[in-house]
């Protein structure tokens, strides 16, 4: 038998156990090692996400040692993978590349037949979430085999919000010695600022709270700190401003899920500049803008970006194990849960009461 929190479409969640499944040819039974609990495992529990198929099994992006393999099956490299190996997988899986959106548009995030473990799997069709002691990885599954068994923990750190940034700063398309505003303090929004500075902007200014928060951030790359708390939004956008030679953000990325925060956003990015939406991942309402105003006028391209392939999910394994000596990415957990304690870990995470908060089922 094995444990794993069950999720329900009333929120409630709970540690059940299951059988181990048998292994089809060409899948992996991992030995989970890390799961992260991210800011989508709060809005799941508040069933705030369409299409859920509850009850679920929650963690979309985990780590892990394989345990059984069915069949030869090799990781993006090539690589025939082995019992033992230290692994890592692409949570979205049985993209088609066979529609107009995975052929033509280049768009597989928008790919009507994507699944994703933890979130579009049902716990009733197997261990497909990272919230398990195992998690079966179905034939087909993109697997990336890590150098060394310490990326099992450090890769965690970042977890999805560094391809989600990812994607979101090459829509940005930062330029060498563009300034970046940073709208958001979380995790993608952290993210966001390491890989602004990797792509060559010479300033990164980041917007956020509380002020555990901006402390760890000061490790990333970060040139500038805004605290929300002690700004409003007027005075925020003035400090950009000021920060910007009186021009503006070249570009500004808002990683806040707060609709509120696009207009300000637009307000500090400069005139011919670009503005990239990430962080609107769940309907929380509306806004207004004037369209002469805050768009055509200032001559904005505004951007959405939606989720991360295997592109990006990618780079940002091959990002942690080039800079994982250079980045404080350890800093970023502020702390360690049990199966039995994912409760206390998704209110952790919604009240911001941590940065990172990390499901380790096997301890």
């Amino acid at each position: 038998m094995v444990q794993t929190v069950n999720m329900t479409e009333d929120g409630s969640v709970k540690v059940i156990e299951k059988e181990l499944p048998e292994l089809e040819k060409g899948a992996i039974l991992l030995r989970t090692s890390f799961s992260e609990v991210c800011g989508t495992d709060v809005h799941l529990r508040k069933g705030k996400l369409a299409g859920v198929p509850y009850p679920i099994i929650p963690g979309h992006v985990s780590t892990g040692t394989i345990e059984k393999i069915n069949g030869e099956v090799f990781d993006i490299d090539g690589n025939q993978l082995r019992i033992g190996d230290p692994v890592t997988f692409l949570d979205v899986h049985e993209t088609c590349q066979d529609c107009w959106y995975c052929l033509v548009a280049k768009a597989s995030t928008r790919c009507p037949q994507r699944k994703v473990y933890g979130i579009t799997y049902s716990a009733n069709e197997g261990l497909l979430g990272g919230w398990s002691q195992f998690i079966y990885l179905k034939p087909g599954v993109k697997i990336i085999r890590f150098s060394d068994p310490k990326f099992l923990k450090t890769f965690i750190c970042a977890g999805c919000g560094l391809p989600t940034a990812i994607h979101a700063i090459q829509r940005s398309k930062i330029k060498l010695g563009d300034s970046v505003a940073i709208q958001g303090s979380g995790p993608v929004g952290l993210m966001a600022s390491l890989c602004a500075k990797l792509s060559g902007a010479f300033k990164v200014i980041l917007i956020g709270a509380p002020a555990h928060r901006l402390e760890i951030a000061k490790g990333f790359g970060v040139d500038h700190i805004i605290n929300i708390d002690e700004y409003n939004p007027d005075d925020r956008v003035k400090k950009v401003i000021e920060l910007t030679a009186l021009k503006g953000a070249d570009v500004t990325i808002e990683a806040t899920g707060v609709p509120s925060a696009i207009k300000e956003g637009l307000n500090m990015t400069r005139d011919g500049g670009t503005y990239t939406v990430v962080g609107q991942y769940t309907n929380s309402g509306e806004v207004n803008l004037n369209p002469h105003l805050d768009l055509n006028k200032k001559h904005i391209t505004m951007r959405g970006s939606w989720g991360s392939d295997l592109s990006h999910f990618y780079l940002a394994v091959k990002l942690v194990e080039r800079y994982s000596d250079t980045f404080p990415f350890l800093s970023i957990i502020s702390d360690e849960y049990s199966l039995e304690q994912v409760a206390e870990a998704l209110d952790d995470v919604e009240k911001l009461r941590v940065m990172k908060a990390i499901i380790k089922p096997n301890h």
